[in-house]
């Protein structure tokens, strides 16, 4: 999620019919806009976006994952994550893919600023076209970006910061990684600074050569899945942050959290894990200030819930609560996603295909939503 300068909120979905009523489509990538305050939004597809459709993706192409996104100072900015192509074990996350849209989102570019987006192939991958690509065990392949105010207007030295997981096992997965770069070079990979640590007297080191990146901040081990509920699946988003900067208390707010995973390494067999933890500067240190090694939203032991994120435009004007959105994959290890459970004919149309797989999923997994709970801190 992101705040636009026309005080709109961007929120991207992945793998779903976002808020289409009736869900006549699914969205193998898509962009929203949200107006409103979180009892009274509304909320609109953003039609001018490069959004995928998944009948119109061959199944064997590479598919971009939606992540990475930032508003700032009219332009839309947008990293895609990309998976490699195993068969023998989880595919991992190897590849970014950078966007931009110098209008509010009215169009969109690629790095290059040749439009309209091109989704590279396979053959077509590579440094030159990516802004990472093969990176020692896939670093800064799945990318979040700080968000600071309304079009990034709380920022006052210049820089946009991105973090990301150190790869995609557990033990580099937990480990988080980030680069910084300045606000009119973010399309110029070379312009690229990551951190290296912290000096003696507390300030960050910044180096430009990535092997010599050092993690930020390190979370909890146990929590990223090693094996697959279903064949050809992925190592899920595990540890992939959300970073908002709370203004009024001039603090820098993390949430994030791992996969609940069963004995032989699956996904979604317990309860996730959540964690905030806050810092002063955007480079940390972090310090943790709530955890829930079992995150059971509303009570329910069944949850799933998955991704949370900091709305940035919803944190109050004493900064001293905010809104916390997540998705809630309950159901997921029964649901198998097979259209024949439907009991009907096949469908006729791409049309009535969308609307028979939006609506077992809905059925399965009712959380997998936006969810969103405003949570209070005490500041005491």
């Amino acid at each position: 999620m992101s705040w636009g300068a026309d005080d709109r909120q961007f929120v991207v979905v992945n793998d779903g019919s976002g808020w289409l009523d009736p869900p006549t489509r699914v969205f193998k990538r898509s962009l929203w806009s949200i107006g409103g305050d979180p009892t009274n939004a509304q909320v609109s597809l953003v039609a001018a976006y490069p959004n995928v459709d998944e009948a119109s993706e061959a199944e064997d192409a590479p598919h971009y994952h939606g992540h990475g996104l930032l508003a700032v100072r009219g332009h839309v900015y947008q990293f895609l994550s990309a998976l490699d192509r195993a068969e023998e074990r989880p595919r991992r996350w190897m590849a970014a893919k950078l966007i931009q849209s110098d209008d509010s989102g009215r169009s969109w570019r690629n790095q290059d600023g040749i439009s309209p987006v091109r989704w590279e192939g396979w053959k077509e991958q590579s440094h030159k076209r990516l802004v990472f690509f093969n990176e020692l065990n896939g670093c800064f392949s799945l990318l979040s970006v700080l968000q600071m105010g309304r079009d990034y207007r709380a920022n006052r030295d210049g820089y946009i910061y991105v973090y990301g997981p150190n790869g995609n096992i557990d033990g580099l997965m937990n480990e988080l990684v980030m680069f910084r770069v300045p606000i009119g070079r973010i399309l110029d990979r070379s312009a690229y600074e990551f951190f290296g640590g912290i000096r003696n007297n507390g300030s960050a080191r910044w180096v430009a050569d990535i092997a010599g990146r050092r993690p930020v901040h390190v979370f909890p081990r146990g929590w990223v899945n090693h094996s697959n509920l279903f064949p050809g699946d992925i190592v899920v988003e595990t540890w992939l942050p959300s970073v908002v900067y709370n203004e009024p208390l001039d603090l820098y707010m993390m949430a994030s959290a791992g996969t609940g995973c069963a004995p032989d390494g699956t996904e979604f067999a317990k309860p996730s894990y959540l964690g905030f933890w806050i810092s002063a500067t955007p480079w940390g240190p972090w310090r943790q200030v709530h955890e829930e090694a079992a995150w059971t939203p509303g009570g329910d032991p069944a949850a799933r819930a998955y991704s949370p994120q900091i709305a940035p435009k919803w944190i109050a004007p004493d900064g001293k609560s905010f809104w916390l959105v997540w998705a809630d994959l309950k159901g997921i290890r029964e649901f198998s996603g097979d259209m024949d459970r439907a009991g009907n004919a096949p469908p006729r149309t791409p049309e009535e295909a969308a609307i028979i797989s939006s609506g077992l999923t809905r059925k399965a997994m009712p959380g997998y939503s936006f969810n969103a709970q405003r949570v209070d801190l005490d500041v005491g």
